[in-house]
Order: C-alpha cells, then structure tokens, then sequence
C-alpha cells in the first residue's frame, strides 16, 4: 500500500464528479447515504466497487497505476501527446485530434501540388 500522489487524488476526483452515477454533490454517495469514499481517500488499497468496475477503466494510465495488475500498452497521441490505449491501429487518442492530423495531411498535400503547378 502507499500514499496517492496529488495528480491521482485529482484524477479520481474528476472521474468521480464527472461519472460515477452514485455520486450526488449535495448528498454524496447515494447508495451509503454519507460523504463519497473515494473523494477522501489518500492510500492505494480498497476502492469502492462501482468506481473500480465501472468508472476507473474510464481512465486506463490511472488504473494501471492503482492496480496492481499488469499495465496496459499505452501509445501517446500523436498530435497531443496524451498516452491512450490503442485499438488496433490507432494513432490518435480522440476523433478531435484525428481531424486535426487529417487537416494538417491535407494542407500539406496541398501545398506540395500548389508548387508542382
């Protein structure tokens, strides 16, 4: 067991208010009826069961580094470099970068055909 650092206590803060359908802000954890579990914690150890099951491989760089699992391949982005888990061939984290990489493919295409011209 040891502490969570700051960047993963941020991290399951923001999975939790963003997608735990426990999670209420005014009543906390609706199943337990009191403050939610997973916003206090400070150690790596047991996490409440929806939030491993269902929230955390929402996250794959953060469950890898929670559990002690094996950890998954991960691939930085090639436009932001933000780390995903790739399918298949996939070079891009987000439809959003991939329609930035595409646009950029094309101005060059084109600037390549405007000087042949």
């Amino acid at each position: 067991m040891r502490e969570l650092t700051r960047e993963e206590k941020a991290a399951i803060r923001s999975l939790v208010t963003k997608w735990c359908a426990n999670y209420d802000r005014e009543m906390g954890c609706l199943p337990l009826d009191c403050e939610c579990y997973m916003l206090g914690k400070c150690w790596t150890g047991a996490y409440c069961r929806y939030f491993r099951e269902a929230v955390l491989p929402l996250n794959p760089a953060l469950e890898a580094a929670l559990t002690a699992g094996p950890a998954p391949d991960l691939r930085p982005c090639a436009v932001c470099g933000r780390a995903f888990v790739p399918e298949g061939k996939k070079a891009y984290c987000s439809a959003a970068c991939a329609g930035i990489a595409r646009k950029k493919r094309q101005r060059g295409y084109m600037r390549k055909r405007r000087q042949e011209c």
